[in-house]
């Protein structure tokens, strides 16, 4: 059950991608974590208040679950984490993962969206 939210707090959607360097367990894992603590970071969020994530990724990778990168290096254990494969595009970057995240956002922040690595190229405008 999800307790009062506080009044001053938002509801807000962020997006980010990254690529990892291969399709590792640990190429995935090093990306995943650098993209999920600029998400946090980038936008003053606590842990508490990511209500759930989203994560696609390329039809490269495949060594593990983004998800559980999450739950493990950050103890998102109550969080609602979903993997998909995105959809396959011929000229889209290798081992790209993505990720939309529903988040509580304190007052007076605007969105920073992170782009990493390769992925920086997606969205030039908000990395």
């Amino acid at each position: 059950m999800v307790g009062k939210i506080q009044e001053d707090y938002r509801l807000g959607f962020i997006r980010g991608a990254t690529t990892a360097n291969g399709n590792s367990v640990g190429e995935i894992e090093s990306a995943v974590v650098e993209l999920i603590d600029e998400l946090l970071s980038r936008n003053s969020i606590l842990k508490k208040n990511v209500l759930s994530i989203t994560f696609t990724v390329t039809r490269d990778l495949d060594a593990c679950f983004p998800a559980s990168i999450a739950r493990k290096c950050f103890g998102l254990d109550s969080v609602a984490l979903m993997d998909c494969q995105q959809m396959h595009v011929d000229d889209d970057i290798d081992f790209c993962i993505r990720l939309m995240a529903q988040v509580l956002l304190p007052p007076n922040i605007d969105v920073k969206n992170p782009y990493l690595r390769g992925a920086s190229k997606l969205r030039t405008d908000r990395c």
